[in-house]
């Protein structure tokens, strides 16, 4: 059963100015990661936008049928851990900085790794979804809506703040990012989001026969 049905949809996408030059960005909101487009002397990945800490998020990455190489791996990390690596490496997970699932059911931290789940098949394209619980701070992965159970404990104990990563060591692989939910940080937020699910824009929003506080408050939701 999916995490936070209950919540609200999140609105982050992958990081432009924060990812390999050997990463790509596609698509509507550039919610797709192309992994070295030519050929791969590497591994390379991509940090998100959202700021993990403090909640409750579950996203989705798709993942194409590519699926091969050293390592494709889906977590989070820190603003330290790298993105770039001219080697084929478990990039997340290479130390303290980061957590991560490579596509050959390893999990990978602190440059230890132990088995969680059978590999993935080769060229065949899979759905991986991740809860991340900042209150219990745990980070729980899902196959194909399958839950694998919690991956990752300890992560509230962190300073730093955490964002989902990508990273990939196979040539022209692709991940896009799906469904993304988070939950509800108060009442406020939660009245906030019924009205966010009927405007589209500023424009929307200006309409809204509201106190000009509350309006700003509404338009800071559309950029979470």
């Amino acid at each position: 059963m999916q995490p936070l049905r209950y919540g609200c949809h999140d609105r982050w996408t992958w990081n432009k100015r924060d990812k390999s030059h050997e990463v790509r960005l596609f698509g509507q909101d550039q919610l797709t990661a192309h992994f070295h487009p030519n050929w791969s002397n590497g591994t390379a990945g991509v940090r998100g936008t959202r700021v993990l800490n403090e909640g409750k998020y579950y996203w989705e990455i798709h993942i194409s049928q590519r699926i091969f190489g050293t390592s494709m791996m889906f977590g989070v990390g820190t603003k330290k851990a790298r993105l770039h690596l001219d080697a084929f490496v478990n990039m997340l997970g290479e130390n303290d900085q980061s957590w991560g699932l490579s596509h050959k059911g390893m999990l990978w931290h602190n440059g230890k790794c132990r088995q969680y789940t059978k590999s993935f098949r080769e060229n065949e394209s899979t759905t991986i979804g991740m809860f991340f619980d900042w209150h219990q701070g745990t980070l729980t992965y899902y196959k194909d809506s399958m839950c694998l159970g919690v991956a990752f404990t300890g992560l509230n104990k962190l300073k730093e703040d955490l964002f989902p990563i990508i990273c990939s060591t196979a040539a022209k692989t692709e991940m896009t990012l799906g469904l993304t939910m988070r939950g509800f940080y108060s009442l406020q937020d939660r009245c906030r989001a019924a009205i966010l699910n009927n405007v589209a824009n500023d424009d929307d929003v200006n309409a809204l026969n509201l106190p000009a506080k509350i309006k700003s408050y509404i338009k800071e939701g559309m950029g979470l």
